[in-house]
């Protein structure tokens, strides 16, 4: 199927439909990721009205150089055109240098960023600690009473859901045709349904999950879930949506230029983990907010304690019991957000199908990408692009 015709007519061909059944799977992806709101429920997330303002700087940067996954030698430019790359924005000491897009995507187009979700979750939290909203070592069951008797019930805490140290028996295996991702995607609206299976809705999905036996803190656990209840801690936390509470407490006061939206399941619940579509440039200055330790236009939104916590905390031998030490054999996890190598400055949200935010702090960069690639995992080109960072962060430092 090419692309091109995907979505293309009034109604169109029925092997050009993008519907629940397909709307993961490449080449449909392509459209579908910038066009979430066609096919599920949204809540929307109010742009600021008063958008912090980009500088431009450009650079050439399509020759930059790194090894592709077969270890050749591949240019910037060609990587991006090959590995089902959406959109990239690079920035350096503030400024945008770099900035690309295809597949129908532009400056103004939302796209689905997945787990780069969790990341602003992980962001907002640190907020809400801040002003006294939030007590992050407080049992899970102080703001939502239902969660006793389910995993979260039984001496877990917020930071454990921060942190996804989570005791929780769940196989995140995104290429499963059944089992826990099937049952938890179902129940956010985002799988068709089932009608041999009563329907059920994400906050009721949430309290049926168990324990494994692992103590709580022991063990870097990834599972979606502890974020979907992280934003349920966060409404009970501020009596909001979490739509309204990420508005008014970042989106907003960072300077975001457009509206960003979540995708939310037949009760209103959103999907906290993995359900936001906002734009490049937005990422971009999310991406400069972190790097500036918090400011975004001169104002402190994000306190700079918090980012501090992320960068140099963590429990690096949670981490190395864990399961993504393939991806990062020396990394950790902080807040919702990744350290690529303990002990380097670089760390990021990262989400399936390629999505990232690379926040490079002693080469003052950002980098913020958006893809439809075609698995959900792909190691192969998630280290090239780190490769491809690293190079890019040598060129605008003057080093290659």
């Amino acid at each position: 199927m090419n692309s091109r015709h995907i979505m293309a007519a009034f109604p169109a061909a029925t092997d050009a439909q993008v519907t629940l059944a397909n709307w993961r799977q490449h080449p449909f992806s392509e459209w579908a990721f910038r066009n979430v709101r066609e096919l599920l429920p949204t809540a929307n997330i109010a742009r600021s009205p008063t958008p912090t303002s980009l500088t431009f700087a450009q650079c050439y940067l399509e020759d930059v150089t790194f090894a592709n996954p077969r270890g050749d030698t591949i240019g910037l430019g060609e990587a991006l055109r090959t590995s089902h790359t959406d959109g990239i924005v690079v920035s350096h000491r503030g400024r945008v240098v770099f900035e690309w897009y295809a597949n129908g995507l532009t400056p103004d187009t939302a796209h689905l960023v997945f787990s780069v979700s969790k990341s602003v979750a992980g962001t907002l939290g640190g907020i809400l600690a801040d002003i006294g909203k939030l007590d992050v070592d407080a049992p899970v069951t102080r703001y939502i009473p239902e969660m006793n008797g389910s995993v979260y019930g039984d001496g877990c805490t917020v930071r454990h859901l921060l942190d996804m140290s989570v005791g929780i028996r769940f196989d995140e295996d995104y290429m499963a045709r059944a089992g826990d991702v099937i049952n938890y995607r179902r129940s956010t609206g985002w799988e068709p349904p089932d009608a041999s299976i009563p329907p059920i809705h994400l906050r009721q999905y949430l309290q049926t999950l168990r324990p494994d036996g692992t103590p709580h803190g022991h063990t870097f656990h990834y599972v979606s879930t502890n974020t979907d209840v992280l934003g349920w801690v966060y409404e009970r936390a501020c009596g909001l949506s979490y739509a309204k509470i990420l508005s008014n407490y970042l989106w907003q006061p960072m300077g975001a230029e457009h509206d960003a939206y979540i995708t939310v399941d037949s009760h209103g619940a959103a999907r906290v983990a993995g359900g936001i579509s906002a734009t490049l440039r937005d990422l971009a200055r999310l991406g400069e907010m972190m790097r500036n330790n918090g400011v975004s236009n001169g104002r402190q939104v994000v306190p700079g304690w918090w980012i501090d916590d992320i960068r140099c905390n963590g429990n690096a031998g949670a981490w190395s019991r864990g399961d993504l030490t393939k991806v990062f054999p020396n990394g950790n996890y902080r807040s919702k957000w990744y350290t690529i190598e303990r002990g380097q400055p670089p760390f990021a949200a990262i989400g399936i199908h390629g999505q990232w935010v690379y926040i490079d702090p002693a080469n003052d960069m950002v980098i913020a990408r958006v893809s439809s690639q075609p698995l959900p995992m792909d190691l192969d080109l998630d280290h090239m692009w780190l490769r491809g960072y690293r190079a890019i962060a040598s060129r605008l430092a003057g080093k290659s």
